[in-house]
């Protein structure tokens, strides 16, 4: 991706697009295209202490300058709440292929910065390459920090010591046993510590939080530019590791091949490969558990349980990565506890959270689509059934938060303080959207999840009769207790407060999972109102506009922001259940083929705007569709390809 000056004419303009890296333990790095941090979030090396949560910010930003004999000229781009700093004016080209690469202009002079992290290490590189060289100095001023990811610091509770000495500097914060490290590969270190304040981050105030922080800065480097020359310089930011490679072309052809081979036997379409890509940065390792899991998404949120299913099918089914998908597996079903799977893992000693109703039921889609991909039936078989069946006679019998089966034999969870589905916005105690009672994809979900255990416990030849006639009394209830006549749909929710007539995505599942509850015309019927009702270019709707509850603009504070975050707002991993129930409805449709392909367009430009190259959590629910939350989403990205590669490539 090419971006040149017409996409920073303003600093407000050029902060608007981001990039990510990930470092495969919970790290990562990402700033804007113009190298202006904008969020807390934002840095150059956002390391993780016990991968892949603990994450603290340590090197945010570094500063650049080209001395002349009279004259000095920045490169560096920020915000302060009395400065602008225009570093932008002297950028030619932005580019993101596989890594961020700065290219500016002095004079005859183009200096190209090329950032990259170390996978599997807590450690970037920062590499610059002179082309022209005019007689000069380079000054880099890395700009410290040592803070959890979430908080921000000022210079009354920080306190660094730092030494100096052969190109390195060595960094402990206060009362820490741990060390930072920066060593370059060229020019004198000078030892000057001093701080940088009053740093301005643009969204934090949007987002209503505290929006300025300072930093330290140890010293600088300064590095020898002569009339004409060559040169590449490579500093290394390291934070409790040591320092083992600094050779930053190296470094970066590591990085690059790695991605590459992720693209081995991947059909040669640029909408595929930019999915595939994204899809890697979500896929880390979890220290407490030894395996993989799935950070739900960045810059904010760790590895959650219904995300991870959720998204396990695009990520590592559709991406061949079948190792990872065996490890996750393997992984929460070693957590299993009361028939649920956790929402959040433990940390440290922490016990697991299981406040979930849908996390487990979603597990057994996960391990139907294993099935499909891999015919690795001695794993299920070995690891994997036992818990399914504890799980199903969980949920029949009750188990903890008040999920139990009814005598309608649908499921019922949660009370008026609980929020168990996936809509969990609560504020205080304000519970933003109350689901609880029998939430329609819930249900949808349990059906699913005994038609699986009916195909498996068939397959491992087992009686499989018990779990075939509870589906076919699940399906009866099903479609007698949701169906709305009158808006030719499914109620959302049905509790002893009747029966919730909000028109949602949720009733989706009912048509699109591997073994859906709701067929023929009921189920076309439903695909048809939620497109004319709550689909958009980047996904659907949380509510319907006419709702009296709509809110079209997640913006402000937390309780603005929570108070739209299911009402209305436009999430993109319900548009990939949308597009199979479509496929499947419309499977006889001459159209299908440039029907489908309409719905994943819109992201080839997405993938150009927000963070480049991923899909953003959520959208604003009024036009023009503004990204919002998290910019880069695991179960968006992993909806999108799976919906593209299981509906949508069988037919080119």
């Amino acid at each position: 991706m090419f971006f040149g000056k017409s996409y920073w004419k303003t600093f407000e303009q050029g902060i608007q697009r981001e990039w990510l890296m990930t470092n495969g333990i919970g790290g990562f790095s990402c700033s804007s295209i113009i190298g202006a941090n904008s969020r807390r979030y934002h840095g150059l090396l956002t390391a993780s202490l016990n991968p892949p949560v603990e994450r603290f910010l340590v090197l945010s930003s570094i500063n650049e300058s080209i001395i002349f004999s009279n004259e000095k000229v920045h490169l560096y781009s920020f915000k302060t709440p009395d400065f602008t700093a225009h570093g932008e004016y002297h950028l030619e080209s932005f580019q993101y292929n596989y890594i961020p690469e700065y290219n500016y202009r002095v004079g005859s002079m183009v200096i190209q910065k090329r950032i990259c992290l170390l996978y599997g290490k807590n450690q970037v590189a920062i590499v610059y390459t002179i082309h022209n060289a005019i007689n000069s100095t380079l000054r880099i001023t890395p700009l410290v920090n040592f803070r959890d990811y979430h908080h921000l610091s000022q210079n009354n509770n920080m306190s660094f010591t730092s030494i100096c000495s052969n190109r390195k500097i060595f960094i402990t914060p206060y009362n820490m046993d741990k060390k930072i490290m920066l060593e370059c590969s060229d020019g004198v270190v000078v030892e000057k510590p001093c701080y940088f304040y009053n740093m301005d981050y643009e969204y934090e105030r949007e987002r209503g939080m505290d929006s300025t922080e300072d930093h330290y800065i140890p010293g600088y480097y300064d590095i020898e530019l002569l009339e004409g020359k060559h040169k590449t310089i490579t500093l290394v930011c390291s934070f409790n590791e040591s320092i083992d490679l600094l050779d930053g072309e190296k470094i970066i052809a590591q990085e690059i091949q790695r991605q590459k081979d992720l693209l081995q036997n991947t059909k040669d379409i640029p909408f595929l490969k930019h999915l595939i890509i994204a899809a890697d940065k979500f896929i880390v390792q979890r220290k407490s558990t030894y395996s993989k899991t799935i950070i739900a998404g960045y810059p904010w949120f760790t590895d959650w349980g219904r995300d991870t299913m959720i998204a396990f099918t695009g990520l590592t089914l559709s991406t061949n990565r079948f190792d990872d998908a065996r490890d996750i597996l393997y992984t929460f079903s070693k957590y299993e506890k009361y028939g649920l799977i956790p929402n959040v893992f433990p940390d440290g000693n922490n016990e697991p959270a299981y406040n979930t109703v849908d996390a487990a039921l979603w597990f057994f889609e996960a391990v139907y689509k294993y099935i499909q991909y891999t015919s690795d039936w001695n794993f299920v078989k070995k690891e994997i059934l036992s818990v399914l069946k504890r799980i199903i006679s969980s949920y029949k019998e009750g188990t903890i938060f008040n999920i139990k089966m009814n005598k309608d034999f649908l499921i019922s969870a949660g009370d008026e303080n609980t929020q168990l589905t996936w809509m969990d916005a609560k504020v205080g105690d304000w519970v933003v959207t109350p689901r609880h009672g029998k939430a329609v994809e819930i249900n949808a979900l349990w059906y699913n999840a005994v038609m699986v255990m009916a195909y498996l416990t068939r397959e491992l030849g087992e009686n499989c009769n018990s779990y075939v006639k509870l589906a076919q009394d699940i399906k009866d209830s099903f479609i007698e207790l949701f169906w709305n006549e009158n808006e030719g749909c499914l109620y959302d929710v049905v509790n002893l407060y009747g029966k919730d007539d909000k028109i949602r995505p949720n009733q989706i599942l009912s048509v699109s999972l591997s073994f859906p509850v709701v067929e023929g015309w009921h189920a076309k019927s439903i695909v048809n109102t939620v497109y004319n009702k709550l689909y958009t270019a980047y996904g659907l709707r949380s509510l319907y506009q006419k709702d009296p509850c709509y809110r079209g603009i997640y913006i402000g504070g937390p309780l603005e922001r929570d108070g739209a975050y299911h009402q209305g707002t436009v999430w993109t991993w319900p548009l990939g259940q949308f597009i199979t129930a479509y496929a499947r409805v419309y499977k006889d449709d001459n159209n299908l083929k440039n029907n489908l392909e309409r719905f994943f367009i819109p992201f080839e430009d997405h993938f150009k705007d927000a963070c480049l190259g991923s899909i953003s959590e959520i959208f604003d629910g009024n036009e023009p569709l503004i990204a919002r939350g998290c910019f880069a989403q695991a179960w968006s990205v992993a909806e999108i390809l799976r919906a593209y590669t299981e509906n949508f490539l069988p037919l080119l």
